[in-house]
Formats: C-alpha cells, sequence, structure tokens
C-alpha cells in the first residue's frame, strides 16, 4: 500500500472523534498528531486520524479549545489507536 493510498483509507474512516461520540460516521479531514514531535514539525503521513472539520479546525476541535475532547477524555493517541486498529481489522 502507498502512502496515499493509506492516508485515503484513514480518511474514509470517518471522523474518530464523532465516532468516539457515538454519531457514526462524518466526513474527515487528515489530521497529524503533534505527540512527540518539535514545534514546528508533524507526524509523518502514516501516522494521520480522521476528524470532521469540527472536530479538527473547529471552535471545539482540536486546534480550537479541544472541549469535546475534554469531556470524552480522548486524545490524538487514543484517536490514533482506534483508527489503527479499524484499518487492521478491514483488512483481515
Amino acid at each position: 500500500m502507498t502512502e496515499k493510498e493509506w492516508m485515503n483509507a484513514v480518511a474514509e474512516l470517518g471522523c474518530g472523534m464523532c465516532r468516539r461520540m457515538g454519531y457514526g460516521e462524518t466526513p474527515a479531514q487528515l489530521h497529524h498528531p503533534r505527540e512527540g514531535v518539535g514545534m514546528a514539525q508533524r507526524q509523518s503521513n502514516w501516522l494521520v486520524i480522521p476528524l470532521c472539520p469540527a472536530h479538527h479546525t473547529g471552535s471545539k476541535g482540536w486546534h480550537g479549545t479541544r472541549d469535546d475532547f475534554k469531556r470524552h477524555s480522548t486524545d490524538e493517541l487514543d484517536i490514533l489507536a482506534d483508527t489503527l486498529e479499524l484499518l487492521i481489522t478491514h483488512k483481515s
């Protein structure tokens, strides 16, 4: 699988936060988690997570107040773990 195919497969999963909140599949943008990287850097494209516009760049999203994430005790690494599990399960 190429990097582009991987990123497309991640986006096709829909927003990981919406899924955790019980909203089901919603269209997703790709977010590069910041955990473990420096200020001006981003994670590899192999470690992207799917977030809808509201949970990615919205006022309560990851690049905002992160209120939904805090309310559900969730962070980028939780969504990454869910994403990897879903993709591995779908591949089996």
